[in-house]
């Protein structure tokens, strides 16, 4: 029931002095308890005749109580004061709680009478087109259907989007602040803004899908969680479509690794969806972190929530499937992108934004490696190795996407040097540089670094610092001294570079 709704009682005689009516309540509870919370499960309209308060700061912490609670409304009576006083109207409007002013001649007792027998009314229309969802889905009815008959039989409208803002179903204005919100929640029903998020089955958040309801529902929480359950059904009836796609891919992926014969591999390409000639890429991804908790409630390998995520990220229909493959020192789960007239740049950017998004989630970082475009079977071990050999950077830099451009430098070799030797390598050649700063306030190893990305230019170097070009010469000489080594051999040069890219970027 609304409070709309009771207000329309013209026998109750009530009056709202706080909040919105059009919130939503499921039960009535009676209390004078200065600390009630306890006692509370959520979505109550609470009577009380303020007994609780000898000071106005009570009305604040009463109010925190209601509101920690989860309770839709506050009905606040006469008869002990004669009044509702003033600091309980406004701790009520800063905590958004609905206020309702009970006059003195209408008892608790009456208005529960009254109100009690609507709402089971109400809950019996709620488990009758509960049940008519159920009937619809079992049936075969698809989410678009779904959603039509949530808002017709329910007057629920909203949206399912994944965790990395792709709207699945319904309509959302900003699917990326639901995602966000579904992801940082520390306990889901929860609010987000006008928005009620329930989280859709039980899986990892980084791959989960949030249902995003319209509303304040968490005084009807019990409606979220039937259409969440609804949603979750429909789902894993579409993944069982894609365990035939991921058996197909597996066996692709073994078969390049085992490296078969161009025929049969040709042969597995095509029943992937993908013909000799059409273009394709790999993706290689793990999630590490993932230890049990709210976000995740059962710990799940880094290859089978990579597996997932990608699925999530990409899109179903983007991707032949995913697979786990074993052998010849492969990690990670591994999907085919068939491109279809986009240029793998394109994939990246889509990858690229979606991490961005599951990097809310904490304790969580997504690794990704993509290869280039391919063509043909005989270029899917490659392709496997390239999208492993980024993924392997991607871990090294602590998440994220890396692209085959990125590891034909440099950076590969760095990805596959433990980090505890980088760091010994950067300390002892960097520390007398550091140590010298410190002691003196100078930027000795601030120009090192641009005389470097300057080429070793004198000049370009000090109109990068804005000094004289004599100011450098005496900053590289004096690095030097302190090395031991010389900035007009390569060798030093790159040494200092590379001791450089573990401290930041250029100045």
């Amino acid at each position: 029931m609304r409070i709309s709704d009771l207000l329309a009682m013209e026998e109750l005689r009530l009056t709202l002095l706080a909040g919105d009516p059009a919130r939503e309540f499921g039960t009535v509870h009676i209390t004078d308890l200065p600390e009630p919370g306890r006692y509370l499960s959520g979505g109550e309209l609470v009577l009380s005749g303020l007994m609780w308060r000898h000071e106005p700061g009570d009305s604040a912490r009463f109010v925190a109580a209601l509101t920690e609670a989860g309770v839709a409304a506050l009905g606040a009576g006469q008869a002990w004061l004669g009044h509702v006083p003033g600091d309980l109207v406004a701790a009520c409007e800063a905590a958004g709680l609905p206020l309702v002013e009970v006059p003195t001649e209408v008892s608790f007792r009456t208005l529960a009478e009254l109100v009690v027998p609507r709402l089971s009314g109400d809950v019996r229309d709620a488990l009758g087109s509960h049940r008519r969802l159920v009937a619809a889905m079992a049936e075969g009815a698809g989410l678009p259907e779904l959603f039509r008959m949530t808002a017709a039989e329910l007057g629920v409208t909203g949206a399912v989007v994944s965790a990395s803002g792709e709207v699945i179903v319904g309509a959302a204005d900003d699917p990326v602040r639901l995602a966000t919100a579904y992801l940082t929640a520390p306990r889901l029903p929860a609010r987000a803004g006008d928005t009620t998020i329930f989280a859709v089955g039980r899986g990892h958040r980084a791959a989960g899908w949030a249902l995003a309801c319209d509303g304040d529902l968490l005084g009807r929480a019990d409606i979220g969680y039937e259409l969440a359950a609804c949603v979750a059904l429909e789902r894993s009836r579409m993944e069982e479509g894609h365990r035939v796609e991921r058996r197909l891919v597996g066996q692709l992926v073994a078969a390049a690794l085992s490296e078969a014969d161009l025929p049969e591999l040709t042969a597995r390409l095509r029943t992937c969806g993908i013909d000799a000639a059409e273009p394709y890429a790999v993706v290689n991804a793990t999630v590490p972190s993932t230890a049990p908790g709210p976000a995740a409630p059962d710990a799940l390998a880094p290859d089978t929530l990579g597996g997932q995520v990608v699925e999530e990220l990409l899109g179903r229909e983007a991707v032949a499937a995913v697979s786990t493959p074993t052998g010849a020192g492969s990690t990670g789960a591994v999907a085919v992108v068939p491109l279809r007239g986009r240029g793998a740049s394109e994939v990246a950017d889509r990858l690229r934004a979606g991490v961005h998004v599951l990097s809310a989630l904490q304790g969580t970082r997504v690794c990704v490696g993509l290869s280039g475009a391919l063509t043909g079977a005989a270029a899917v071990k490659g392709g496997i190795e390239e999208a492993g050999h980024a993924r392997r950077l991607a871990e090294a830099r602590d998440g994220g996407v890396v692209t085959s451009d990125e590891i034909y430098t440099h950076a590969l070799l760095l990805a596959t040097v433990p980090a505890d030797v980088r760091r010994s390598f950067t300390d002892r050649l960097l520390a007398p540089l550091l140590d010298y700063d410190r002691t003196h306030q100078s930027e000795l190893v601030r120009t090192l670094r641009v005389y470097l990305d300057r080429a070793g230019s004198w000049n370009a170097c000090a109109e990068r610092l804005h000094v004289h070009v004599n100011t450098v010469r005496y900053r590289v000489r004096r690095i030097e001294e302190l090395t031991g080594r010389d900035l007009s051999a390569m060798a030093d040069r790159v040494d200092f570079f590379l001791a450089l890219r573990d401290t930041g970027p250029p100045g």
